[in-house]
């Protein structure tokens, strides 16, 4: 059970000489390590980055492994180039010809060698979750299925985790077939398999389930790469699954010189297939392993580690370790009580105006945590009104949108023609006179004679088309052969994307529509130049087809700036990895943090725990928690319920502001203070325990209402503060605990002596203020 200490760090004084005299103790102890199994228990804020950096560089530099003996493996792109860069920093040029990377990433590479091994060529197309989805779609329609019936999305969530546990079609229709669903499931699975080979096309997953199968079916290219990758090392271990587990324990078995990092305090992926296990029993699956605790946080106050540990210790499965910091104790953390999410939102954000105005802080030192990617919508609102800069991460990504999609499509077909999702994609786009009948011929062509889409193209006149759609047909395939013959003849990249667009017509087409949408399509296409351009000039032998692999493989953490002066808006999952002077977290609302469990699931709290854990300890400095006791679902207001993880946080840390006062400068309108009114302590106690002063003083002035429909005053002026002794024509005597909104959406929370707690709209309340 984790537990929060502090002490010193009493490491004995290394060798300025050494290359990890810079390290404390511990994690000089794990990048020294060699020989062996290595379990690297890196807590929140600990290095661990520093110390894989670390280790890697002296494995180099004492000469135990050459670059290309080295596999390391990450989660994000991010990561991956920030090692290598640290790397490099180190030890100079030595570094270069490392294999590090994303798992999806280095599997490709490999697949990219030994596809012929397994049926592939090595110019395979990659589907994103966009094209399995459609590909999953039309196997739906060919089995006589409405996709709007049977979603899409569904079927291609249950292939994915089969496939994450190695579960193939076969098995699936024999051992996992129990309901209707699962039947159909099994029927698309079988399919789908097919036409992603036909294609000559792997999906995510595949990238990761594809080598497993080359190594067990040729051992000889098994043995290869276990003496290639002599040493491996594995980032953020805890969130593998069983397909990342089998692969690189099928590497590792030669030498088991495997350093896997990792804490299960933060295992936040089940929902995509990650199996905390994992690092639960490696000392099992490695019985020689050494297991090395990094337990000095780095990155928090001790008043923000001291919260974290106190959530993170009501989890029951976890592994040993201590967390302590020298750190300054910090601000307490700041438990924001609101009326409703739009107050939320608006109180976020002028204590994001505060403090910058307080501490000197830049909008990219700020994030705003939240559970679901709706959520973010009342945030943007907010911010958009202040003029405050933000960055989504986790939106629409630029290269998923349609008019990128479309050209990466055309290039798609130039690497692979043979992949049916980019062909049926663009075959008309911009529009040709090849119609949805003349398609549906195509494919039904295909399907009965067991032949590729293409493969009818190139030989139309046997498809029984209509003669002018098949005129067509054949201009488009003969656009797309000479296309390719320009890519094949060494013609850079840059110059073949434009020929593309030139002889396709899509440009042209976006031109000639005029309209403001889709001369911002143009624009977009003209940025895919741009980066296509940098890619080509800061790569050496630009190749198409690996820059095709890179965008479809990039992640969502590896889309974040972190230098870019905006406010960051991001799921606590997205979040990984990262870290802010600033955190607010967000909706912290039972039934949306913990979320609730789906139909016909069990409730996983301690993973939301872990989720909770890993966005508290993002923070550096200061920590603000928020939820909401209205919001609004499926189009009404409902109350909500606190999250049962606020009750777990230690109190000692935690000071709550039930409403807030907004003090407006006048000669500066973004300068304003938050001021909590303290007075009846009512921060710590519930309204059941205030004590109230229901007697009026005897010279009161005269009372102010606030039934107006007008009702609007300004701050300085505002009577209807918390802490206001009020008098209603109905309830009597009362005083207002909360107040939220403004002008016609002001309301107030008002505890009345003889009826209790009532929210009231001020407009409306005919609320009198006892002076």
């Amino acid at each position: 059970m984790q537990q929060f200490t502090l002490r010193s760090d009493s490491s004995s004084t290394p060798d300025p000489a050494d290359l990890l005299s810079k390290l404390n103790e511990q994690q000089r102890r794990a990048a020294s390590h060699v020989q062996g199994p290595l379990l690297i228990i890196a807590g929140a804020g600990s290095g661990k980055t520093r110390v894989l950096t670390y280790r890697i560089a002296h494995l180099l530099q004492k000469q135990h492994a050459l670059p290309h003996n080295i596999l390391a493996l990450t989660f994000t792109n991010k990561a991956a180039r920030e090692m290598q860069s640290r790397i490099q920093d180190l030890i100079g040029e030595r570094a270069s010809g490392l294999w590090m990377g994303t798992f999806h990433s280095i599997f490709s590479k490999i697949l990219r060698f030994e596809a012929e091994r397994i049926g592939y060529s090595s110019s395979f197309s990659i589907y994103d979750s966009a094209d399995s989805e459609n590909a999953i779609k039309l196997i739906l329609k060919e089995l006589n299925y409405d996709p709007r019936e049977i979603r899409p999305r569904t079927i291609q969530y249950k292939i994915s985790d089969a496939k994450n546990q190695l579960v193939g079609p076969d098995t699936y229709q024999n051992r996992f077939v129990q309901s209707t669903l699962d039947d159909i499931t099994a029927r698309v699975y079988q399919l789908y398999t097919r036409r992603l080979k036909e294609a000559n096309a792997m999906d995510f997953d595949d990238l990761l389930i594809r080598p497993i199968e080359l190594f067990e079916e040729h051992p000889d290219v098994l043995e290869k790469y276990q003496d290639k990758f002599r040493y491996i090392l594995i980032d953020e271990y805890q969130d593998t699954n069983h397909a990342q587990y089998k692969v690189t324990r099928l590497l590792a078995d030669k030498y088991e010189n495997i350093c896997v990092v990792g804490d299960d305090a933060q295992s936040i992926y089940s929902f995509r297939g990650a199996d905390i296990s994992n690092i639960l029993n490696f000392k099992e699956d490695y019985q020689k392993a050494t297991e090395v605790p990094l337990e000095q946080n780095y990155r928090s106050t001790k008043h923000i580690l001291q919260c974290a540990d106190s959530v993170i210790k009501q989890n029951r499965k976890q592994l040993e370790k201590t967390l302590w910091t020298e750190n300054i104790d910090g601000e307490p953390i700041t438990l924001l009580e609101n009326f409703d999410e739009r107050d939320e939102a608006n109180r976020i954000v002028n204590y994001i105006n505060d403090l910058k105005l307080r501490h000197g802080y830049q909008n990219n030192d700020f994030a705003i945590l939240y559970r679901t990617n709706y959520q973010s919508r009342i945030f943007e609102e907010a911010l958009r009104r202040k003029n405050i800069a933000y960055q989504l991460v986790g939106g629409l990504s630029f290269y998923q949108r349609k008019e990128i999609k479309d050209v990466l499509a055309y290039l798609t077909l130039l690497v692979n023609p043979e992949d049916e999702q980019a062909l049926l994609r663009i075959i008309n786009e911009p529009s040709r006179g090849i119609g949805n009948k003349s398609l549906n011929d195509l494919l039904k062509k295909a399907r009965s004679t067991g032949s590729s889409v293409w493969k009818i193209l190139k030989n139309v006149e046997t498809a029984d088309l209509y003669k002018p759609a098949e005129a067509r047909v054949k201009e488009f395939v003969q656009m797309i052969e000479n296309l390719r013959e320009l890519l094949e003849s060494g013609t850079p990249i840059l110059d073949v994307t434009k020929k593309v667009l030139e002889k396709s017509g899509y440009l042209k087409a976006l031109v000639e529509e005029n309209s403001a949408q889709s001369l911002t399509r143009r624009d977009n296409v003209l940025e895919l130049q741009n980066a296509i351009a940098y890619y080509q000039q800061n790569t050496g032998n630009a190749k198409l087809s690996n820059f095709l692999q890179e965008i479809t493989l990039i992640t969502d953490t590896d889309k974040y700036d972190e230098n870019k002066p905006a406010v960051t808006l991001m799921t606590v999952h997205a979040s990984k990895g990262l870290e802010f002077p600033v955190v607010f977290i967000v909706g912290l609302e039972e039934n949306l943090f913990p979320m609730g469990p789906r139909e016909g699931e069990e409730p996983n709290t301690e993973e939301e725990r872990r989720l909770f854990y890993v966005a508290i300890t993002r923070a550096q400095k200061h920590l603000f928690f928020s939820y909401s006791k209205m919001r609004f679902k499926y189009g009404e207001e409902q109350r909500q319920a606190r999250s049962r993880f606020l009750n777990e946080v230690d109190p000692g840390v935690v000071r709550t502001e039930t409403g807030a006062t907004i003090r407006q400068n006048r000669t500066d309108s973004s300068s304003f203070s938050v001021e909590r009114d303290d007075s009846s302590d009512s921060a710590k106690r519930t309204d059941t325990e205030i004590d109230y002063d229901w007697k009026s003083p005897v010279n009161s002035k005269k009372p102010r209402s606030s039934g107006n429909s007008d009702y609007e005053y300004e701050y300085d002026d505002d009577p209807f503060r918390t802490g206001a002794h009020v008098l209603h024509p109905s309830f009597g005597a009362g005083k207002i605990v909360q107040r939220s909104g403004a002008g016609r959406d002001a309301r107030v929370v008002v505890y009345f002596k003889n009826r209790g707690q009532k929210t009231l709209m001020l407009r409306a309340a005919r609320l009198q203020v006892i002076q």
